[in-house]
């Protein structure tokens, strides 16, 4: 079965090996675009869920990785319209970066093939907004010194630089998105070559949690042809 029957079709098939290699990280990334606006639309494909699980009993083949908060309202999966088996969903409060996520997205890359990763924060964070507010609190401490340097980041507020200015959140969210995407590809040597090879994209994004709709960051897009980058 090829991929565009698959992904026009009205009925969602599971992916296998042969359809993840058909999907080039910028087709990855329009899948995900794609589902958002069904998702947004409440136009959300038809999936035999128990027959994906029998489906994927015997291996996987995601073509996406998607780091996202804990927040109960980011469900990747729900707000890309994606199926058992489609992609890799990891979470975290601030959707902050730390080694075994890393270990996590080069497993889902080199291991089982994902084509794309996105860093996707939302607005209203809590954990955004505890930075902010330098909460301190047992092993939440350490998570939410992770996400201090956007807030240092934000230098274009002066005054009320706490959780209560609603403008000052939104700007240490989305800085700290762009500190993510930085992050994977300073800190794994794997990850920055599969993208400077062209083997993954990478973005970052933005989930709005009152519209459903998922803001794409143009300017933390990473997605090279392979062939240039061969000759690179």
């Amino acid at each position: 079965m090829s991929l565009s029957l698959i992904v026009n079709s009205s009925i969602m098939r599971t992916l296998n090996k042969e359809l993840q290699q058909q999907i080039t990280p910028h087709k990855a990334l329009e899948l995900l675009q794609e589902g958002n606006k069904r998702f947004i639309k409440n136009l959300q494909l038809h999936r035999d869920l128990l027959e994906q699980v029998n489906d994927t009993r015997d291996g996987q083949w995601p073509f996406a990785v998607v780091l996202s908060c804990i927040d109960s309202r980011t469900s990747a999966e729900l707000i890309f319209d994606q199926g058992l088996g489609d992609i890799f969903s990891v979470r975290i409060a601030g959707n902050v970066i730390n080694n075994d996520i890393l270990g996590s997205m080069e497993f889902a890359c080199k291991v089982a093939g994902s084509r794309l990763i996105m860093v996707l924060g939302h607005s209203n964070c809590g954990a955004i907004k505890g930075a902010c507010d330098h909460v301190d609190m047992g092993h939440l401490s350490e998570l939410l010194h992770k996400i201090e340097p956007a807030v240092e980041a934000e230098n274009t507020t002066q005054d009320n630089r706490t959780s209560a200015n609603a403008d000052f959140v939104e700007r240490v969210a989305r800085l700290n998105v762009e500190k993510g995407v930085r992050e994977i590809l300073e800190r794994s040597n794997i990850l920055r070559e599969m993208v400077e090879e062209g083997k993954v994209g990478i973005c970052g994004a933005m989930y709005d949690v009152k519209s459903g709709n998922v803001e794409i960051y143009e300017h933390t897009i990473t997605i090279n042809n392979p062939a240039t980058a061969a000759m690179a």
